[in-house]
């Protein structure tokens, strides 16, 4: 037997998972500012469910971990966050009101090519919104993404578009409706792949020359060239997309936000249950090229899941953790970071070491003790090497005079603390200053 990780599938040592951490708690932090709610959706999924979004051509399907239970029920794995929550709406709409706002942090699974930022188990973060229709909440959404990478430290530019505009473009050249959803995946390449390979897919689907120079000429040109050029369309799908990108871009402009902000023609993201608009987000820089979070809006989805006469209007947004843990990993303010504030090295003190312990931590700080019965040198050496920043050495003679040392580790200082008076650790130890 070997023994090793599933291709795709990660161990994270404690100080990777430190920095995960960091990024979850901001996310939430950033969420509830927002008025989202958290909520918790199963990893396994019948299988029909998962696949019932997406045409059979398209790459999703390939990456879906099948599964059958001891019933022979097709079951998949979750790929991702939002057909769960579609699903959790339908199951639960009586019991919410709506809108309603809600963020989950979870894994989901994808069985396709690994590289750097894209893994096969992975984390997601998303929020969703249910029940408000139009551009402003999209707009927000963006302010969120906006604010929560500023937290991170993290420069970024977004790019958005419209499904309508897209399908509407792809439809104006007289493309049959059950290719639509198959070139506008070969459009979402455009910008990856080489001019002669975008034409060369393009002819698989049997497009004239001349049909092909017009979605080439099409999805290169900036939001106004495009206005102007179907100012006056009877097509009512890019009338549509055109109306949603102006009013998205209204908001943008109107929230000071659309410095970050880039229409692009080309984007599609893969799922074909977007409805209107959808974004994505890169870091600005390109230290990465894949994207660190996307989304859009599904107003279909969740409105065919229930099937009671009545419109769901959602749209929502997801992060990719594993995305942002590659930008975060290397900083210098996450290396050699200690999580312990106070390293407790008792001298035939065990109890009291361990009853001290308890006090301290009732102060709101970090405490671990020393438990093998090493030397002190030792045992300072550990707190060094782990760049424990305060130690406290604990006998019999500091038990007796009712007074301990609390050394600081990087100043080489030393301070006398009474057990009557653990609070004065304050003075010395500010908890909102470490580094947790």
């Amino acid at each position: 037997m070997v023994i090793q990780n599933v291709k795709g599938g990660y161990d994270f040592l404690p100080k990777e998972q430190k920095i995960r951490n960091y990024i979850n708690d901001t996310l939430k932090e950033t969420f509830l500012e927002y008025g989202y709610l958290p909520i918790e959706t199963s990893i396994l999924c019948y299988y029909d469910m998962l696949a019932g979004k997406y045409d059979e051509n398209n790459d999703i399907l390939k990456e879906i971990y099948r599964l059958r239970d001891q019933g022979k029920r097709e079951l998949g794995l979750r790929y991702d966050l939002t057909v769960p929550f579609a699903k959790f709406i339908a199951l639960n709409k009586n019991k919410l009101k709506l809108p309603f706002k809600r963020y989950e942090i979870a894994k989901v699974f994808r069985d396709g090519p690994v590289k750097v930022g894209r893994d096969r188990e992975f984390t997601q973060c998303d929020v969703d919104v249910v029940g408000i229709k139009g551009e402003m909440i999209e707009a927000e959404l963006l302010s969120l993404y906006v604010k929560a990478f500023k937290k991170l430290n993290i420069e970024i530019k977004i790019k958005y578009n419209s499904r309508n505009l897209m399908r509407g473009l792809v439809k104006n050249i007289g493309v049959a409706e059950d290719l639509i959803s198959s070139v506008i995946t070969i459009i979402d390449k455009k910008n990856k792949i080489t001019r002669e390979e975008f034409i060369n897919y393009l002819k698989e689907f049997s497009l004239e020359e001349s049909k092909i120079k017009t979605l080439e000429e099409d999805f290169s040109l900036e939001l106004e060239d495009l206005e102007k050029k179907y100012i006056n369309t009877s097509n009512e799908e890019i009338k549509m997309g055109l109306q949603e990108l102006k009013n998205l871009t209204d908001y943008l402009i109107g929230i000071d936000i659309k410095d970050v902000c880039a229409f692009d023609s080309t984007l599609a993201r893969g799922q074909d249950y977007y409805t209107g608009n959808v974004f994505e987000v890169y870091e600005k820089n390109g230290k990465l090229t894949s994207s660190i979070g996307g989304g859009g809006r599904y107003d279909k989805m969740i409105t065919e899941f229930i099937d009671d006469g009545e419109i769901y209007p959602a749209v929502g947004i997801s992060f990719g953790l594993t995305s942002i843990f590659e930008l975060l990993k290397t900083r210098e303010e996450f290396k050699d970071q200690s999580n312990i504030d106070i390293y407790i090295i008792p001298i035939n003190t065990s109890c009291d070491s361990l009853k001290l312990a308890n006090k301290i931590r009732d102060l709101g700080f970090i405490v671990d003790i020393e438990m093998n019965d090493k030397k002190v040198k030792k045992s300072l050496d550990y707190a060094n090497k782990e760049g424990i920043p305060y130690v406290i050495i604990l006998g019999e003679d500091e038990i007796k005079n009712k007074a301990f040392k609390l050394k600081n580790m990087n100043k080489n200082e030393e301070y006398t603390i009474n057990f009557s008076n653990l609070e004065e650790i304050n003075k010395y130890l500010n908890k909102t200053n470490l580094k947790k």
